[in-house]
């Protein structure tokens, strides 16, 4: 495992390579462009008002974590620890609602639950909470999903429930819609992503 783990960390640093410049790169940037303030979405508005200490309204600077390898082991262990503890299952068969975010109940939730569950731990680590961004994309099925942006010197990562590995954002297969911002919890940033991907129309 760890030398997959090696294996994996040096692939992001030559992707990183490439996304700077050093090599010919005609694909997207190592970190996501970001476009106008949006709208939070709906589950998000009620988790802060269900959890208000979760969503001070504050303002920070921007920070962006230096990945070294010790970092990369650290982040890939929480990532994984996360994904084993939390069982899928829908909000409609925890709560009998579509929609509704929260920390994980009783070991179950759905993509938001390992989503906030993997904010908090690392928080817990001493990432700093501008690096750790909710995300909201279309999966594979053009339905909706939320993975973690981890804001790193190498690029945006992703940490996932669908997909065990951590990625750079552009070797993710989702279309990517809106994220928290990096300088305020409470506020989200609409995300321009023009790459082609397996999703083949997207519901802004």
């Amino acid at each position: 495992m760890k030398l997959l783990q090696k294996i994996l960390f040096a692939a992001v640093l030559t992707a990183t390579a490439v996304a700077t410049g050093t090599t010919a790169f005609a694909g997207p940037g190592r970190f996501m462009e970001m476009k106008t303030v949006v709208k939070p979405p709906i589950g998000y508005k009620q988790f802060c008002r269900d959890n208000a200490w979760a969503c001070p309204k504050e303002r920070y600077d921007p920070l962006v974590v230096r990945l070294d390898e010790a970092r990369w082991q650290e982040l890939i262990a929480i990532n994984a620890d996360v994904n084993r503890r939390i069982r899928p299952m829908s909000d409609e068969d925890l709560f009998g609602k579509a929609e509704h975010w929260t920390y994980p109940a009783d070991g179950y939730g759905d993509c938001e639950e390992y989503v906030l569950e993997k904010q908090r731990v690392l928080m817990k680590a001493g990432w700093p909470k501008s690096a750790l961004l909710i995300t909201v994309a279309k999966d594979t099925s053009n339905a909706g999903h939320a993975v973690l942006t981890v804001r790193t010197d190498h690029g945006d990562m992703i940490l996932d429930n669908q997909v065990e590995a951590v990625l750079p954002w552009y070797s993710t297969p989702y279309r990517y819609i809106k994220r928290q911002s990096a300088t305020s919890p409470v506020e989200w940033t609409g995300i321009a992503d023009t790459r082609v991907t397996t999703v083949s129309s997207v519901t802004r």
